[in-house]
């Protein structure tokens, strides 16, 4: 397996990397397009074409050290898999490490969720998604990619961002005071601050990539139409940033196609944009 953006030695071994990368791929849930599994490869593969100077920034942020842990592979069951990320991700926290979880499909954040809600006080959840996923069981399984959010809020509160899809049971488990729908936000960022007054002072970050148009990336289980662009979301999670404590984060639902790799390559840079806001200040 590839590390996170092909790094030389020093800068992407263990014990002198601040960051701890782990893949899941799993897509044991998914009801539609399947290939999320294939989505953490896909995006390490995809990494190692990406620049490591950030221009933005001016700033080149994988030099905190980004080190890139073995999969988690348990498959056994939604609920298995789930712990299966509780632990490491609680074990790499309890190791000093800013842990990042890659997709798969979106139910292996809940138990990176539980984990971070367990380590921080104050903790909200903020999601980037076409989907609400508050249905609180879907299929057989509470550990269902439909229930992430329901998950998430037995733990912490949650604001979600994007939003343009659900099924009306839904509706009684939503707080519509928490919810920015994507044909509310569009052409205009007035939004952001309002979202960003609902967080609390730690952060967890948890990001469906089908929360993005489709025009910028098609590659994923349940592509939505009229999604978030690059510019303004990189810009509101830049602002989330510096005004919270982000705790940790992670990327899901990668479903890669192999007739289009722009997909991947937007997931990868996602991913070192959000190192890069979180570590600017430390890079100067």
């Amino acid at each position: 397996m590839i590390h996170y953006g092909d790094l030389p030695k020093p800068y992407c071994e263990f014990e002198t990397s601040k960051v701890a990368i782990v893949p899941v791929p799993y897509d044991g849930t998914s009801t539609w397009i399947k290939g999320a599994d294939k989505g953490p490869k896909a995006l390490l593969d995809a990494s190692a074409n990406m620049e490591v100077y950030d221009i933005e920034t001016d700033s080149e942020v994988y030099k905190i050290g980004i080190y890139t842990d073995s999969p988690v592979t348990e498959d056994g069951s939604p609920e298995a898999m789930v712990e299966a990320v509780k632990q490491r991700t609680t074990k790499l926290i309890e190791q000093g490490k800013f842990t990042v979880i890659i997709g798969g499909e979106h139910s292996v954040s809940i138990g990176t969720i539980q984990a971070h809600a367990q380590k921080y006080n104050n903790l909200t959840v903020l999601q980037i998604d076409a989907h609400t996923d508050l249905r609180d069981s879907y299929e057989g399984s509470k550990n269902n990619h439909a229930c992430v959010m329901a998950r998430a809020k037995e733990v912490c509160p949650i604001v979600q961002v994007g939003i343009r899809s659900m099924d009306s049971s839904e509706k009684t488990n939503l707080d519509p005071n928490r919810v920015f729908w994507a044909h509310k936000i569009v052409n205009c960022d007035s939004w952001m601050d309002q979202a960003i007054d609902l967080l609390t002072e730690n952060v967890y970050i948890t990001i469906d990539l089908d929360g993005f148009d489709p025009s910028i990336l098609p590659s994923t289980g349940t592509p939505e139409p009229g999604g978030l662009m690059w510019y303004p979301t990189l810009k509101f999670l830049r602002k989330v940033i510096e005004k919270r404590n982000l705790v940790g984060f992670d990327i899901v639902e990668l479903c890669p196609n192999t007739n289009d790799k722009a997909s991947d390559f937007l997931a990868a840079k996602l991913l070192y944009k959000l190192l890069t806001y979180k570590y600017l200040n430390e890079l100067k």
